[in-house]
């Protein structure tokens, strides 16, 4: 029997314009909300990323987030 959907968390987030963007195409497509769709990336995270990819992303992202600040 799958697992009812309900969403019990809300928090404030802060997004990027393009990650934004993205977010809303990527739901778009799915046919979900942006919420229903962070829901689906979070509880599959191990299966959607790529782990050696990721770790190389997000240590170029923490390097320039001091200059995407300003």
């Amino acid at each position: 029997m799958p697992k009812r959907f309900r969403q019990t968390r809300r928090f404030p987030v802060a997004m990027t314009e393009d990650g934004y963007r993205r977010l809303k195409r990527c739901a778009g497509d799915a046919g979900l909300e942006e919420g229903e769709a962070l829901s689906f990336l979070f509880e599959h995270f191990d299966r959607v990323t790529d782990e050696e990819r990721l770790t190389f992303h997000l240590r170029r992202f923490n390097s320039e987030l001091d200059d995407r600040k300003k």
